[in-house]
């Protein structure tokens, strides 16, 4: 595993945001939902395509919080632009569990 320094981790923005809309994304080649999140007063409101339709309904989605990577720069993915990266664990059976504050935090927090 390469080791990075406390100055590269410090450079990846990981904050909190809730999640506003989320929809299946019917163009992607692999089953994926359109997520847009709400970064807090700095950022605002990004969206980006997600794999996480095993463990997850969209609908259930609404209002939880999750963590984002926001400094990638724009992905284009099919007919969207990514703004951010949904962080998550790949389980063994190809999965995502999203990585999630344990408790109700202000929207656009950095991870530390």
């Amino acid at each position: 595993m390469e080791q990075i320094t406390w100055r590269d981790f410090e450079r990846v923005e990981l904050l909190v945001g809730t999640i506003i809309s989320a929809y299946p994304f019917l163009e992607a080649r692999s089953p994926a939902y359109i997520v847009h999140a709400d970064f807090g007063p700095d950022i605002g409101v990004l969206k980006s395509s997600a794999k996480i339709t095993t463990r997850y309904h969209h609908d259930d989605l609404i209002g939880q919080q999750i963590i984002g990577v926001v400094n990638f720069p724009t992905k284009q993915i099919g007919p969207i632009r990514s703004q951010f990266l949904v962080t998550g664990f790949t389980c063994e059976d190809g999965s995502v569990v999203l990585a999630q504050p344990e408790q109700s935090v202000a929207n656009g927090l950095k991870l530390a």
